[in-house]
C-alpha cells in the first residue's frame, strides 16, 4: 500500500458549497486550534462561500495529499479597499516543515489579486500573543500540538509584520466582551515599516460590519483610530519581539 505521506500536496480553491473538503478543513480546524469555538465553524463555511458581494468576497483554500485535506485558509477580500484578511490557516502536524504555509500563502495571496481585480496591497491577519494566554490556554495549545510562539515565528517568515497598535476583538471574549488576547498582523506585498492607519480602518471595517453592525463597528474602529501617528500611519514591528 503506498505511502501517502509521499504523495505530492496539490492545492485547491473551494467554491462548491456542497464539497466534502469543507467538512474536512473544519475538522482540521478544530485538531489544530485549541479554541475551536473562536473559529468559523463547517457549517458557516458553507454560508459564507454561498454569501458574497461586491464588498466582500469570501475564498476557501485547502491543500491535499493523497485526497485528505492537511492544510488550509479561509479569507476574505475586500475589492473596494484593495486588502484581504485571513481568518484561520492551518497545516495538519504531518505535513509541518514542508512548506505548507507557503503554499498557502502564495496561493492566497494571488486569489486575493483576482477577486479584487488587481493587486492587494496586502494581508492582515489576528494572532494570539503567547505573554497574554493564561497557563491554561498554554496548556490547552500544547494539547492539541500547538505552539504560540512558533506560529508567530511561521507568519513572521511568510512576511507578516505586527500593527504597533492596542487591538482587540470587539466581542467573542469572556460574557460577549472583546478578545484581547490577539495581535493584528499585516503581510504587506512590498515589505515596509510602517502601513496607512486608512488601510488598517477600511479593512477592519469592511470584516467587522458583517458581525458587528455599525454602531459597534464605528466603536472599534475609533479606538484604533486614536492611536494612529500624526502622519497617518500605524508602524509595523517583529511580531516575534525579536
Amino acid at each position: 500500500m503506498p505511502d501517502a505521506s509521499t504523495e505530492p500536496i496539490t492545492l485547491r480553491q473551494i467554491t462548491d458549497p456542497s464539497d466534502p473538503a469543507i467538512a474536512a478543513f473544519g475538522e482540521l480546524q478544530d485538531r489544530t486550534y485549541f479554541e475551536p469555538d473562536m473559529l468559523i465553524p463547517a457549517a458557516y463555511l458553507v454560508r459564507l462561500l454561498e454569501w458574497q458581494s461586491p464588498e466582500r468576497r469570501n475564498l476557501l483554500l485547502v491543500a491535499e495529499q493523497a485526497g485528505r485535506v492537511v492544510g488550509g485558509t479561509v479569507f476574505h477580500a475586500f475589492p473596494q479597499v484593495g486588502t484581504g484578511f485571513s481568518s484561520y490557516m492551518a497545516t495538519a502536524q504531518q505535513v509541518r516543515g514542508q512548506g505548507v504555509a507557503r503554499l498557502l500563502h502564495d496561493r492566497r495571496m494571488a486569489l486575493l489579486d483576482e477577486a479584487v481585480g488587481g493587486h492587494v496591497a496586502g494581508v492582515f491577519i489576528d494572532v494570539v500573543a503567547p505573554q497574554r494566554l493564561t497557563p491554561r490556554e498554554l496548556a490547552e495549545e500544547r494539547a492539541v500540538g500547538s505552539d504560540p510562539v512558533r506560529r508567530r515565528a511561521v507568519f513572521a517568515h511568510l512576511g507578516f509584520r505586527q500593527v504597533d497598535v492596542t487591538y482587540q476583538q470587539p466581542a467573542g471574549g469572556e460574557n460577549g466582551g472583546p478578545v484581547t488576547n490577539m495581535d493584528l498582523l499585516y503581510c504587506p506585498r512590498v515589505p515596509a515599516d510602517r502601513v496607512p492607519a486608512a488601510l488598517v480602518l477600511g479593512t477592519m471595517g469592511a470584516y467587522w460590519h458583517a458581525w458587528l453592525g455599525e454602531a459597534r463597528r464605528d466603536h472599534a474602529l475609533a479606538a484604533l483610530a486614536a492611536q494612529a501617528a500624526p502622519d497617518g500611519t500605524f508602524g509595523l514591528i517583529d511580531p516575534t519581539g525579536a
